[in-house]
């Protein structure tokens, strides 16, 4: 009997003894076993700390406005696996996954494989099969030893470098700078969508001979009072604001189009416009419902809670927060930012990541330095902060949640109760 989607899944996890363990052999070598080859005509990795979700949004949205064959492998998801695999801008069907799983387990023997790393392999089997124009690949973690880093990219985006994740990493930017432009490659270009990068990217880039694209050097973006513009040498187009609100979005769509140029490809003006329009990712700066008005952000370590102030800055309106995260996040940190924002704390805890959980009174007591005892409350699940922010919220406030894709999807599936799968 076949197993459903949700069986492979939970099959998987149990696999491998670790949820992350980087390096490519093994991955490489059940990879040569089902003879992957390019999961599309261009392939685009895209690494970064934050907004490599954002990024691969916007080039996806540009390349379908373009009237391309165009696939993503993003993660996390939220509430479906299928969010993941992406071709056309529809999520890939459960039958197709289940099948995928399943070439994968008849070849991989006794290679054991994490979750992310079934996933990945399931991305570049289905994208092989799909005749695509362009596949665009999300880096799960770092990029040297991250799995998506068997694929020779025609181009690698790095959207910003900051701290997170440092166990694997390293402490400081200049090492994880250096683990994330591992996606580069001789003779191709590379995407520096961050103002000033560290200087261990840019090294990078030089040793193994990739052609850099710098923001506000090789191209450049101006705001003005009704959009703003994307201009290289010979080149410059007028666009209008993206849908998408954070600040560095922008950041993000210019990324993107960089990436898209970069590529032997016509775009269009048209198709950049277009698609710098259309382009959208749940749990970003969304607004899920008024009156009062919750907010659902997924921001997850201190650079994302930094977008996050400025956002809050420019929004002025009393604010609640519901907040949970995985343990090993710098909690403390991205607290500190947010708090002279937040009226009151709602406090949750995380019971479905496994050894990177954190209940709500271990949240509380980590926080309790930060936020007095009359700002904050613990609660059961992020379902019941939700609903305790909003009697508390007067129609013209506002709830505010964020700290983990677990947190977002919490409060989507509360606000939705008909969205009961993960």
């Amino acid at each position: 009997m076949r197993k459903s989607l949700d069986q492979w899944l939970e099959f998987q996890l149990s696999t491998h003894p670790l949820a992350i363990a980087m390096g490519l052999e093994r991955v490489r070598e059940v990879a040569r076993r089902l003879q992957l080859g390019r999961p599309g005509k261009q392939v685009i990795t895209v690494a970064g700390t934050n907004g490599k979700g954002s990024t691969v949004a916007f080039i996806e949205a540009i390349a379908r406005a373009s009237g391309l064959r165009v696939a993503a492998f993003t993660s996390p998801h939220l509430l479906r696996y299928n969010e993941r695999l992406r071709i056309d801008g529809r999520d890939v069907a459960d039958a197709t996954l289940v099948a995928a799983f399943e070439q994968i387990e008849q070849v991989r023997g006794d290679t054991p494989l994490t979750y992310f790393e079934f996933g990945t392999l399931a991305a570049l089997l289905v994208f092989q099969q799909a005749d695509l124009d362009i596949a665009i690949l999300e880096v799960g973690l770092g990029g040297r030893l991250d799995a998506v880093n068997i694929i020779d990219a025609d181009v690698a985006v790095i959207t910003t470098v900051d701290l997170d994740h440092q166990e694997y990493l390293g402490g400081d930017r200049e090492t994880i700078g250096a683990e994330k432009a591992g996606i580069f490659r001789f003779g191709k270009p590379c995407v520096l969508a961050e103002r000033d990068p560290p200087s261990s990217v840019l090294r990078r880039a030089y040793e193994v001979g990739a052609v850099a694209i710098r923001a506000q050097a090789d191209y450049l973006t101006e705001i003005h009072e009704h959009g703003w513009s994307w201009r290289e040498p010979g080149f410059a187009v007028e666009l209008p604001m993206p849908a998408l609100p954070a600040p560095a979005q922008i950041d993000n769509a210019a990324a993107a189009i960089a990436a898209l140029r970069a590529l032997p490809l016509k775009i269009s003006r048209k198709a950049l416009v277009n698609g710098v329009s259309a382009a959208r990712i749940p749990g970003r700066l969304q607004v899920i419902a008024a009156g009062p008005e919750v907010v659902i952000d997924v921001a997850h370590n201190p650079q994302a809670a930094g977008q996050l102030v400025h956002w809050l800055a420019a929004h002025p309106k009393a604010t609640r927060a519901v907040f949970s995260a995985l343990k090993d996040k710098d909690i403390e940190a991205i607290v500190a930012q947010v708090d002279p924002f937040i009226t009151r704390w709602y406090l949750t805890g995380i019971d479905d990541a496994g050894q990177r959980g954190l209940t709500g009174g271990n949240l509380a007591a980590r926080l309790a330095a930060l936020v007095t005892a009359d700002r904050r409350g613990v609660h059961a699940s992020v379902g019941e902060a939700l609903a305790a922010a909003r009697a508390d919220s007067a129609a013209d406030e506002r709830v505010l949640v964020f700290g983990s894709f677990h947190t977002v999807a919490g409060a989507l599936k509360a606000n939705d109760p008909g969205r009961d799968r993960l």
